[in-house]
């Protein structure tokens, strides 16, 4: 049984993936997702920055998903 620190570990590399697929797709830079939104797209991309529900709402706003398509791929 995986604790609270691994799975919040596991969900941040999921979220870190999820949202570096969406700028990727897009043929998109960190630099170029920033300048568009403010969000400092390459703290999220590591993994190690957990950012706010309503950091994650402007993100899918953004892509224009909403919060189910979001979380509807890579994550467990």
């Amino acid at each position: 049984m995986m604790d609270t620190d691994d799975q919040n570990v596991d969900f941040l590399k999921d979220l870190a993936n999820r949202v570096k697929g969406l700028r990727e797709a897009k043929n998109l830079t960190q630099e170029d997702a920033y300048n568009d939104t403010g969000i400092h797209f390459g703290r999220i991309e590591t993994g190690k920055w957990d950012p706010k529900f309503s950091t994650i709402k402007r993100i899918t706003t953004y892509f224009k998903l909403s919060i189910t398509e979001f979380f509807a791929e890579g994550f467990d």
